[in-house]
Parts: C-alpha cells; sequence; structure tokens
C-alpha cells in the first residue's frame, strides 16, 4: 500500500511484515473480475491475463479449468471467485435528493457498490432533484438502489482531493508518513487529526 511520492504506508507495512493482517497476492484486474461476479450474483469469473504467473501458485482459492467451450486442443482459463464486500466507503462529489451519487468516470466505485452488501457515501454537495433525469449527469450516476445511506462531509475527501474543487494536500500526507513510521507517532496523529473535533482536523492544522 502506497502513500504515493510520500512512500509507503508505515502501519500497513508493519501489519503485514508482522503478520497481524492476511494479505492476498492479487492485481487490479483479478479484483475487478472479483468484483463483476458479485455484482451479477455469479459465484466466480473467467479471467486470462494471470495465467502464467506465480500469482496462481499463491491462490488456493483461484482454479485454473479447461474452457468447457473450447472447440479443440488445451485451452485453461483462470476462475476468480466473486468479491463481495461486507461493505464500501467512498466519498463523492455530489448526492442528490433521491439518493443517487454521482462519481463521474470513477465507473469502479459503480463496480464496487454494485458487489457491496451496503455501500455507505459521504458527499461535498447536495444537488436538487434526481440526477438520473439529468443525460449529462446520468452517465456518472450511481442509482440510489445501490446505495444504503449518504451524509454530507464538507472537504470530506482531505487530505486527499476531489477534482475541480480541491487538490491532494502533499503537505499533510508527507506529515502523516513521519508519524506513522511508529506507533506512538501514530497514536499521536490520530489524537490531533482523527479523534478530535472538526476544527483540528482541517487543511490549515497541517500547515501550522
Amino acid at each position: 500500500m502506497s502513500l504515493g511520492e510520500a512512500g509507503l504506508a508505515p502501519r500497513f507495512s508493519e501489519a503485514a511484515e508482522k503478520g497481524e493482517i492476511v494479505i492476498r497476492d492479487a492485481t487490479c484486474p483479478a479484483v475487478h473480475t472479483g468484483l463483476q461476479a458479485a455484482e451479477k450474483g455469479v459465484p466466480f469469473m473467467p479471467l486470462r491475463g494471470v495465467l502464467g504467473s506465480d500469482l496462481v501458485k499463491n491462490r488456493d482459492d483461484w482454479k485454473v479449468v479447461e474452457n468447457p467451450l473450447r472447440k479443440s486442443g488445451s485451452d485453461p482459463i483462470l476462475l476468480v471467485p466473486a468479491i463481495a464486500p461486507d461493505i464500501a466507503l467512498f466519498h463523492a462529489r455530489w448526492a442528490d435528493e433521491a439518493g443517487n451519487v454521482w462519481v463521474g468516470r470513477r465507473r469502479e466505485l459503480a463496480t464496487i457498490a454494485h458487489a457491496a452488501k451496503r455501500t455507505l457515501v459521504t458527499f461535498e454537495e447536495l444537488k436538487p432533484g434526481d440526477m438520473l433525469e439529468d443525460e449529462l449527469l446520468a452517465p456518472g450516476v450511481i442509482s440510489a438502489t445501490y446505495i444504503t445511506a449518504v451524509a454530507p462531509a464538507k472537504r470530506g475527501a482531505w487530505p486527499l482531493g476531489i477534482p475541480g474543487v480541491y487538490d491532494i494536500d502533499d503537505a499533510h500526507l508527507a506529515l502523516y508518513a513521519r508519524e506513522a513510521k511508529t506507533r506512538a507517532g501514530f497514536e499521536r496523529y490520530l489524537d490531533q487529526f482523527v479523534c478530535t473535533p472538526a476544527k483540528s482536523s482541517s487543511p490549515a492544522s497541517s500547515r501550522a
């Protein structure tokens, strides 16, 4: 797990090295394929691109079978099991009065919302009416059918950004990376920016 130019995520890396969390090797296409399976309500989906890599050897839950529709000869195909998250949680620029959420071109969020058992979304701004009735906005909308609940959260993506609204706070990410190198520093960070009133977690406080 990476923090971009700020380097690796220290607490995640330490937990992985100490075996405190389970790490399952995968690829982005494999994860997306598993989510697509859950989205469609099927137990698995086929995938080819991972075949021939060492990943297959390390995933007992992935199965290589012969393509049942092959015309002749051998034609192996990888079956990736469905991934159905208990909860999907993300931040969006807009939600509307109908409970729909706009994610624009980030259509992978729609796949995740379709696959998850519950989807909770915070948003920057509330749009009046129903965005699905707007020809320009509708293609980037996740229907309220797949959204469990929404809640307003101004600058809710900070210290990351929302395109066209505010940018990534690189200075704050660097601050987090420094603090999170130790357990004590991470606890200090939580006390200052997570477990305190909202005014203490504003971008201004990171530059003080």
